[in-house]
């Protein structure tokens, strides 16, 4: 060794040293970070049920206001205002649902979500074939429901959505709601097989459209995995568009429904369309009311708002939460 390099190794002993002081005292720091961390949220009351998105709200917005929604900054937004979920609507961002078969896109589009720490609850899904007069075109739906629940239980969800739209077709009312309580039965039965529980909804757009319809769907069912789904806005407009939407939701019975569409309205109708979806504290109705009402009769299941055709649905997003997470958590 020359006698030149002893300076350059003692220099290099001594950086090492202050390197190795700072480290510890960084990761000292760290530490206490990280536990001050772990003590606020364990400090946190726990919500009793799990909060969600639902992308048909960015869908809605995208096509009626012409905005450009990002499926990443979506998703990013959703996590860092610690939702635990999302559900997903048919051709938005792109393209349809993956076959149940299709694994290796159905895994690719799982992780795309895990990345974000979101849980895909539930897929929406339309059910116009499910009261169809055909018994084959019946059949036919539920032969694809079947494939749909075995891609939502690949996805990791708790739930399918359905929405009986379309005509009558030369049905009476009465036949129709018949129909459509025996398929709703089997796609009950579907699901339970596959651990998930089939939900639906009704709104002022469809044929099926009175509290009455809807007590009579769930009692031609009669399957304990098919359930409603509870939409404040749509519940207004079925219970006279009082401004008392928890009214008919304690006729339904809180046992009665699977998950939650949440959002405040105002008792109108969008453009003429389906009832109105606002923000929290933009509408009329007591939105924290409806959440006791199902806290208290024991629901424990996803509460997703929906910012259908909202403006912004990011700021409904914020807003909703606040009053989900101030009943959930107290």
């Amino acid at each position: 060794m020359s006698a030149d390099s002893s300076p350059s190794k003692s220099s290099h002993s001594e950086a090492s040293t202050i390197s190795r002081r700072e480290a510890i005292k960084f990761a000292g720091g760290t530490l206490a970070l990280t536990t001050l961390v772990l003590t606020a949220s364990a400090a946190e009351p726990k919500s009793v049920w799990k909060t969600a998105i639902g992308l048909n709200g960015f869908q809605s917005g995208s096509r009626k206001y012409k905005r450009n929604y990002p499926i990443w900054d979506v998703l990013d937004f959703a996590s860092r205002h610690a939702f635990d979920g999302v559900e997903l609507v048919a051709d938005w961002p792109a393209g349809g649902y993956p076959a149940g078969s299709e694994k290796e896109r159905i895994q690719s589009l799982r992780r795309l979500y895990d990345s974000y720490g979101l849980r895909i609850f539930s897929i929406q899904l339309g059910a116009d074939g499910a009261f169809d007069p055909d018994e084959v075109a019946r059949q036919r739906w539920l032969d694809q429901f079947r494939d749909r629940v075995q891609l939502a239980k690949q996805l990791g969800c708790d739930c399918v959505g359905m929405w009986p739209g379309g005509g009558l077709r030369g049905q009476t009312i009465d036949q129709a709601i018949e129909h459509l309580g025996k398929t709703f039965r089997e796609a009950g039965r579907i699901a339970a097989d596959a651990g998930l529980i089939a939900c639906f909804e009704i709104e002022p757009v469809f044929v099926f459209n009175t509290a009455e319809h809807y007590m009579r769907i769930l009692r031609a069912a009669d399957h304990p995995a098919l359930k409603g789904i509870y939409d404040p806005s749509h519940f207004d407009q079925m219970n006279g568009a009082t401004g008392k939407p928890e009214e008919m939701l304690q006729r339904v019975g809180v046992k009665n429904i699977g998950y939650v569409h949440f959002c405040d309205t105002d008792s109108t109708l969008r453009d003429g369309g389906t009832s109105k979806h606002l923000a929290c504290g933009d509408g009329r109705i007591d939105c924290a009311k409806s959440l006791q009402i199902l806290k208290v009769g024991g629901f424990r299941g996803w509460i997703m708002v929906d910012e259908w055709e909202v403006p912004d649905p990011y700021d409904a997003c914020v807003k909703c939460k606040r009053v989900m997470d101030d009943v959930g958590r107290s």
